[in-house]
């Protein structure tokens, strides 16, 4: 298995390709993981028979190492859109995951307002057939669900709250997208539900419409699926500008009585953000199954700050999360944020015994001039990464992503 790692073909990667030698060094430490290392706490690590099918994964993984699968993977070609052309990509997808040592998948199934399942709240994605809202005819999650556990890998549907689109992305909006309901209905005028930032659409997280309407879709996931986990990434706020939401927040001033204290916007932000993690929050475990939620913010404590991501609060307090993965996409020695301080300094933030750590870790940088340069200075940065976590007694580590362990020579 070692050895078809190392014939890994050239992987794409943001600034061009990468060489098999350092991205199978990278994933070597992943086929030797450590046996002291939990990937679910002692009390999660049965799965109840009831809630899962006679193909679950195995319930005694000893170490979360996981992979991201964005919904760019899962995009069919326009002669290849069947069910039996879509099974075909899902075994080929975790079979090299399973070859690579990985026992966990982070299927992202709502890259949109949209769904890669059916779903009573959103419409079918685009990247199934091509355009949003059509049926391709069979359940992609499902499937993907069953081969997972076939071959003893979780899966956690990872879903972005707030992104409606991006410029460009999906090419059209079906009648059916909640945006476009919302946007035709006239009742909706009495309360902002969405914001434009550079060129891409966002639902607003102060409008409780929008809270209810992620929370409904969280709980459909989790009573309609055998999924492990369901995670949100770093998508909040896009960002600082007060004139973003301005017309949500000038309403919720207007809302509060004489004399009451007024939030500062960023903090008001991050109150609306922490109602709707508690709400999902609750919907997984009402499902009565053993899923498990999670964040993966992005690694600047500074920048989640910015995006009114309440860090502290979901670190130190039950009722937010099983566990949180910050995107520590850096090296050893970047210029700023080396890893191991940032890393120790996220170990030192983890105050409730309820929550995991995971880290998130980049293959696309491997072999690349990012970051000053920093990641041409080894070619075992990824592997040195993992072992410093695993000397902190970390939870695990997922790593973004399976595009660029996509293709390797049999």
């Amino acid at each position: 298995m070692k050895k078809l790692l190392f014939k890994m073909l050239l992987i794409s990667a943001y600034t061009g390709l990468l060489l098999t030698a350092l991205i199978s060094l990278a994933l070597y430490s992943v086929l030797e993981p450590a046996e002291t290392s939990s990937y679910r706490s002692a009390e999660n690590s049965s799965h109840d028979e009831s809630s899962h099918s006679d193909t679950e994964p195995q319930s005694d993984i000893q170490e979360m190492r996981g992979i991201w699968l964005p919904f760019m993977c899962l995009t069919l070609s326009r002669d290849e859109q069947s069910e039996a052309a879509f099974r075909k990509k899902a075994c080929e997808i975790l079979d090299k995951c399973a070859l690579c040592g990985l026992n966990a998948v982070i299927m992202q199934v709502r890259p949109f307002s949209d769904a890669l399942y059916p779903s009573e709240y959103y419409p079918w994605s685009h990247i199934l057939t091509g355009k949003q809202g059509a049926d391709p005819g069979y359940d992609p999650l499902k499937i993907m669900v069953q081969e997972a556990h076939k071959r003893s890998i979780a899966l956690h549907a990872w879903i972005n709250p707030f992104r409606i689109s991006t410029a460009g992305a999906p090419p059209e909006l079906s009648s059916d997208n909640p945006y476009i309901r919302w946007k035709n209905d006239s009742s909706m005028n009495d309360e902002p539900f969405y914001f434009e930032y550079e060129n891409c659409l966002y639902f607003d997280p102060s409008s409780s419409r929008v809270r209810e309407l992620i929370i409904n879709g969280v709980r459909e996931l989790a009573e309609n699926y055998d999924i492990d986990g369901i995670q949100i990434d770093d998508y909040f706020y896009p960002s600082e500008d007060e004139s973003l939401d301005a017309e949500s927040y000038e309403k919720y001033k207007s809302t509060l009585s004489s004399g009451s204290d007024v939030l500062p916007q960023t903090e008001w932000r991050k109150s609306c953000i922490n109602m709707l993690i508690c709400g999902m929050y609750t919907a997984v475990h009402s499902a009565g199954k053993d899923i498990v939620f999670g964040i993966a913010p992005q690694c600047n404590f500074e920048n989640n700050e910015k995006m009114s991501a309440d860090i502290e609060s979901w670190c130190s307090r039950s009722g937010y999360v099983d566990y949180i993965c910050p995107q520590l996409y850096i090296s050893n020695d970047h210029p700023v944020f080396p890893f191991e301080s940032l890393a120790a300094e996220w170990c030192g933030s983890i105050k409730s015994e309820n929550t995991l750590l995971y880290f998130g870790l980049c293959l696309y940088k491997v072999g690349t001039d990012a970051d000053s340069g920093t990641w041409l200075t080894g070619e075992d940065i990824i592997k040195s990464q993992i072992s410093f976590l695993r000397r902190r007694g970390v939870n695990g580590f997922i790593l973004y992503s399976y595009e660029y362990i996509n293709n390797y020579e049999q």
